[in-house]
């Protein structure tokens, strides 16, 4: 089996996270897409919509793609959501029979040394560290530490890093859309459109739950 993770606050859910998505799941040959809502992401202030509604918002806006699927993995402990912790529940939960995509932005991977167990969980599974065009690409030594990334070697096939255990670091690029949760978080506030950044299924469950001041 060879799945990709997707996480995030999804707050909302929103077109440029389901392009990625897509091209990600082309690009690798993936059997499934995972998108798994943060609880209570370490690095971010608390959500503006509750655990509840963003799940639901991503059922509604994965509906109708057999290969996108949800888990609330996320949200069956207490405490904060740890990526490392994810990873390692679905690999024991899958043991010897799945190959794991961990899918991220260029600009988390960039501060990934903050994250807990980094090396750990680097050396878990695959990554899939999606660039943004134009964006400076600082390859593996400018992020990690240089007897880390020494554990690493350049593979043009994969375009990244493979390493001691056949493990890649894959820098892609794709289809970035300019869109951003925080900015239609923002455009609600002030009453603006948000047609055309979400889905429509996403757009209404916002207003009809008033969520986000609506």
């Amino acid at each position: 089996m060879k799945w990709g993770l997707l996480g995030g606050a999804f707050d909302p859910i929103h077109l440029g996270h389901l392009r990625c998505a897509e091209e990600v799941l082309e690009i690798f040959a993936l059997e499934r897409i995972i998108f798994i809502p943060a609880s209570r992401p370490p690095h971010k202030v608390d959500a503006c919509a509750s655990f509840y509604h963003r799940k639901q918002m991503v059922k509604l806006a994965i509906e109708g793609n057999p290969a996108f699927s949800i888990s609330d993995v996320e949200n069956r402990h207490e405490g904060k959501s740890f990526s490392v912790e994810t990873v390692d529940y679905f690999l024991q939960r899958f043991p010897g029979d799945l190959e794991l995509y961990f899918i991220l932005g260029q600009d988390a991977f960039c501060q990934i040394q903050t994250w807990k167990n980094w090396e750990k969980l680097l050396l878990l599974c695959n990554f899939v560290v999606m660039r943004r065009p134009g964006y400076e690409d600082a390859g593996l030594s400018g992020v990690v530490s240089a007897d880390f990334a020494s554990q690493f070697t350049y593979d043009e096939a994969v375009r990244g890093f493979k390493g001691p255990e056949g493990q890649i670091i894959s820098f892609q690029e794709v289809t970035l859309l300019a869109i951003s949760a925080s900015d239609i978080r923002r455009r609600l506030k002030e009453r603006k459109s948000i047609r055309y950044l979400v889905p429509n299924a996403v757009r209404h469950y916002i207003f009809q739950n008033s969520l986000y001041g609506v």
